[in-house]
């Protein structure tokens, strides 16, 4: 029998045998995305009346995490998430997930340099004739963490996309310690549909795109509008170097827009470090060598993020201030999503030759109450998280227009932002920003 065939049959066993390990008090990680354990996250809750502060890491939980479902006062099991998914917001909200901040190209560093690992529990993609397990549609922090793993569980998936990369995108045979199989269905995330405001946000933006511009969207139904509108534009050669991979993208794709001939990294590569999307996301990345993913600490990093020119970086937010202060992480004190590469792609498009960065927002909300009000304010909602420093900002764009604030004093940037403010809040802007001394009498909409 093949060597190799034999390690995996020697390590091969049943999710409760290699949960077994876990020790009262350990630092658990499950990984990130749609690449976290489901019959090892039920085995590990199985155990829950025989340990006692098990810290558990992972990122954006798509499904309900059985080892938070069985202990509902959080005495045996403290589950920790660098960015929420809205069911992450909701355990949140009833003390059952903590938030962990981060800037998202640094995660890896993290773990390399502060953080511990008892046991690492992840899916992987079935074993390659070498040995390789791969990582599938989720490199992100995976590497760098594994590393630091004392004993690393395999949950081997057949079901998860091969997705091919150039850097740290699989882990060997001889490193890993245990294997489970099994078989289950990637969660499907479905493309937000984009609103008549999305693709008022989107229709000015696409203006400051040109042939070979190498493109970054975030998620949302804005972002999605706009990879629509570039599939039916007739710009070429765009480039994609993103940090998640979505439907949009394929859709540009199979519209010809995208070749990546005229990046200056990665030629003719999509780059990325996760996917989160449907089916068809997952087979377009299966085995396509088009297709490259990356760790986060390189595809997020705003130094090589700047090597390829023409960067478009296109984010939401949740709020803006008359400064310039950008939130997209928190209403008020209450966490709902993380920084996120908000800040990577902000910095990393300002410094592409070409580049440019857009944070992006509808101009208003309706409050639970049925009021609407302004998400362009005079400051920040008490307690909300500055997520992007006003000096970082680069454009800014409502369904109203669309503003540059790189350069601009305090009074232009009031200026500049009450004027894609909705027309009912504007006057009242106005009135807010003399009395924080932001406003000049003689300004364009005094």
């Amino acid at each position: 029998m093949n060597s190799i065939i034999e390690e995996y049959q020697k390590k091969l066993t049943t999710p409760e045998k290699a949960v077994s390990v876990v020790k009262s008090g350990d630092w658990v990680d499950y990984g990130s995305f749609t690449g976290q354990p489901v019959v090892l996250d039920k085995a590990l809750a199985a155990r829950k009346d025989e340990l006692e502060d098990v810290k558990i890491r992972a990122v954006t939980a798509v499904r309900m995490p059985e080892v938070v479902k069985v202990d509902p006062e959080a005495r045996h099991f403290v589950y920790n998430n660098w960015h929420f998914s809205g069911l992450d917001r909701k355990l949140h909200d009833q003390g059952l997930c903590w938030y962990s901040p981060i800037i998202y190209n640094e995660l890896p560093s993290y773990y390399r340099r502060f953080l511990e690992v008892d046991v690492a529990m992840i899916p992987v993609a079935p074993m390659d004739e070498k040995g390789f397990f791969n990582f599938g549609p989720q490199v992100s922090h995976t590497k760098a963490m594994l590393e630091k793993a004392k004993i690393i569980i395999f949950e081997v998936n057949p079901k998860i996309p091969r997705c091919l990369g150039g850097l740290e995108e699989a882990l060997h045979i001889s490193e890993v310690d245990y294997i489970v199989e099994t078989e289950w269905d990637l969660p499907q995330i479905q493309p937000v549909p984009p609103t008549e405001l999305d693709n008022r946000i989107a229709g000015f933006i696409m203006p400051e795109l040109v042939d070979g511009s190498c493109i970054q969207l975030g998620i949302g139904g804005m972002p999605n509008a706009m990879g629509k509108i570039i599939a039916q534009s007739d710009l070429k050669d765009l480039g994609v170097h993103t940090e998640m991979m979505t439907e949009a993208f394929v859709e540009m794709v199979e519209a010809g827009r995208v070749t990546g001939a005229r990046k200056q990294i990665d030629r003719y590569k999509l780059t990325y470090t996760f996917s989160m999307g449907t089916q068809k996301t997952y087979d377009f990345l299966h085995n396509n060598p088009s297709c490259a993913i990356y760790p986060v600490d390189y595809v997020n990093n705003p130094w090589i993020i700047a090597k390829n020119d023409k960067v478009i970086a296109i984010n939401n937010c949740v709020e803006v201030d008359l400064f310039g202060q950008v939130c997209s992480e928190s209403s008020g004190t209450r966490q709902i999503s993380g920084t996120g590469g908000q800040v990577d792609f902000t910095l990393g498009a300002y410094h592409s030759q070409g580049g440019k960065s857009f944070i992006c927002l509808e101009s208003t909300y309706k409050a639970k109450n049925g009021e609407i009000r302004s998400r362009i304010n005079p400051i920040l909602t008490p307690g909300a998280i500055v997520t992007t420093h006003r000096a970082m900002v680069n454009y800014v764009v409502t369904e109203h227009g669309i503003v540059n604030l790189k350069g601009k004093s305090t009074w232009e940037r009031a200026e500049a932002l009450i004027s894609i403010a909705h027309p009912d809040f504007r006057d009242n802007l106005i009135k807010d920003a003399e009395k924080m001394g932001i406003w000049r009498r003689t300004a364009k909409l005094a």
